[in-house]
């Protein structure tokens, strides 16, 4: 682990290490934040904010491009998750400048992946998907993905995304997509089965009585 004392932007997402995001800025502070980090190449902190709740967990991001200047100062920016960070302590505001940032600590991510496990998410994906009627493209590949690229498309709520997120070891981000996974399925099947009997409700049926 390594301590640092860094830039933040929060905002109500979670950023995955390796994940490209696409930003508007539009307040003062973070215009002022992103010029000095094209300026003097530097990441600053994407740590996730949930209402009512202080700042914990986050990511470093790396500045990729400013996409767009507008005239009123506006930016449309590209960011990619680096590090992920846990919150010790907020600074409101940093010396001279009109952003937040934080002391934090950097967690220690272990990376190596279960493929077997991967083969299970697999199947419950395609489960899912099935459910959900989706049609989004899947991994097809057990040793293409880990845990955080496919974070976003597994139904997981902001909070659990975060959860996620700060999971050091990668076999036990794979036992809670799994969990996860398995949690959800069985209800969205008995979801499934419920609209095909409303559905069935006033249409003729061949029904077979019992022989008793």
């Amino acid at each position: 682990m390594k301590n640092a004392i860094i830039p933040i932007f929060p905002l109500q997402m979670v950023v995955f290490p390796d994940e490209i995001v696409n930003l508007h800025i539009f307040e003062p502070r973070y215009k002022q934040l992103i010029i000095e980090s094209e300026a003097n190449n530097l990441t600053f902190g994407l740590p996730t904010y949930i209402e009512k709740k202080e700042l914990t967990w986050g990511t470093e991001v790396a500045l990729l491009e400013i996409v767009q200047k507008y005239a009123d100062g506006k930016l449309d920016i590209r960011i990619q998750g680096k590090r992920i960070f846990k919150v010790d302590n907020f600074i409101p505001r940093m010396t001279g400048r009109l952003y937040s940032g934080a002391d934090i600590t950097f967690l220690d991510i272990d990376q190596e992946i279960d493929f077997e496990k991967n083969k299970i998410i697999l199947d419950l994906l395609n489960n899912l998907y099935q459910y959900l009627k989706l049609h989004k493209p899947l991994p097809t590949d057990i040793f293409a993905f880990n845990s955080y690229k496919i974070g976003h498309f597994i139904g997981l709520s902001i909070v659990d995304e975060l959860n996620l997120l700060c999971i050091a070891k990668e076999t036990n981000r794979q036992d809670f997509i799994i969990k996860h996974l398995e949690t959800i399925i069985p209800v969205l099947r008995e979801m499934n089965a419920l609209e095909k009997k409303i559905q069935m409700n006033g249409h003729f049926r061949n029904m077979i009585p019992p022989n008793l």
